[in-house]
């Protein structure tokens, strides 16, 4: 992992995973420095994981070459904007997670000379499997958007996308797709039930198989219409259920509800003058 001095403004869920991520990935802990004003998440950032952090946003972002905003939407610019001058005279790499809050607004906040790049990544992450889009504007140079990737890589995948706009589609399509697959694997536990399996069975298998599949398509090489024709037997079991799900219109329903988590991640956005989930 190339040097990094690194700050993370917000020891919540996602602060707590990067920071964990980053020392299996060889990080020592006096490479990085938090900024947390709640005494609870300060605690078990220093019982879980031996890091200590501070009230005092400035002197945690003192040393820094990158720091991620990994705060509330809504408290993104009360916790930048005191920052600023030190910021812009040391030109440190703002890495934001902070859910819909957009380029402009960040810089704002921040000042025009500061290297803004914006992260979305969801909530595997916070078990080492995460899925997470990328977008820098195109004045941030290559080295700065090399550390925000091995920041996000310490937790799970990246992916860079060409338009701050697609990062709406990153947040419908695997911001909230964990929770797509929670609801398929609820759907085939109730059916395993109706049909006469033991509810503990039924979801026991239910979630080994989202994480037997997950794996599969992992080592797959990414073509899921093979994997999918390798278990679709000609006259069989699998084929019969597809030939259901196709027929109750299954793709477009997918793909009227990315469209609609987009089209609201949007409007939230909009509504909260740049920041909203």
């Amino acid at each position: 992992m190339s040097y990094l001095e690194l700050s993370v403004l917000g020891a919540g869920n996602m602060g707590r995973a990067l920071i964990g991520g980053l020392l299996r990935c060889g990080m020592r802990p006096e490479q990085i420095a938090v900024g947390e004003s709640q005494e609870a998440a300060r605690a078990t950032l220093s019982r879980e994981l031996g890091i200590a952090a501070t009230t005092d946003n400035a002197a945690a972002i003192r040393k820094a070459n990158l720091v991620v905003l990994a705060v509330k939407p809504q408290d993104a610019g009360t916790v930048l904007a005191p920052l600023a001058a030190e910021l812009q005279q040391r030109r440190t790499v703002v890495l934001s997670v902070a859910a819909g809050v957009r380029i402009q607004a960040l810089q704002s906040w921040c000042g025009a000379s500061v290297p803004v790049i914006r992260a979305m990544p969801n909530r595997p992450a916070l078990v080492g499997a995460g899925a997470t889009g990328l977008f820098a504007p195109p004045q941030v140079d290559a080295s700065h958007r090399a550390m925000a990737a091995q920041v996000m890589q310490s937790v799970g995948q990246v992916v860079w996308v060409a338009t701050e706009e697609a990062l709406d589609v990153v947040t419908a399509l695997s911001g909230s797709g964990p929770a797509y697959f929670f609801l398929l694997a609820e759907a085939m536990t109730r059916a395993g039930v109706d049909l006469g399996l033991p509810e503990e069975t039924a979801r026991r298998l239910s979630i080994a198989t989202l994480h037997g599949a997950g794996l599969l398509a992992q080592s797959g090489e990414g073509d899921l219409a093979r994997l999918r024709a390798e278990v679709t037997s000609k006259g069989g079991t699998t084929e019969a259920a597809l030939r259901t799900l196709q027929a109750g219109g299954f793709d477009d329903l997918i793909a009227r509800a990315v469209e609609t988590a987009t089209r609201r991640g949007r409007e939230l956005a909009a509504q909260f003058g740049g920041a909203g989930r």
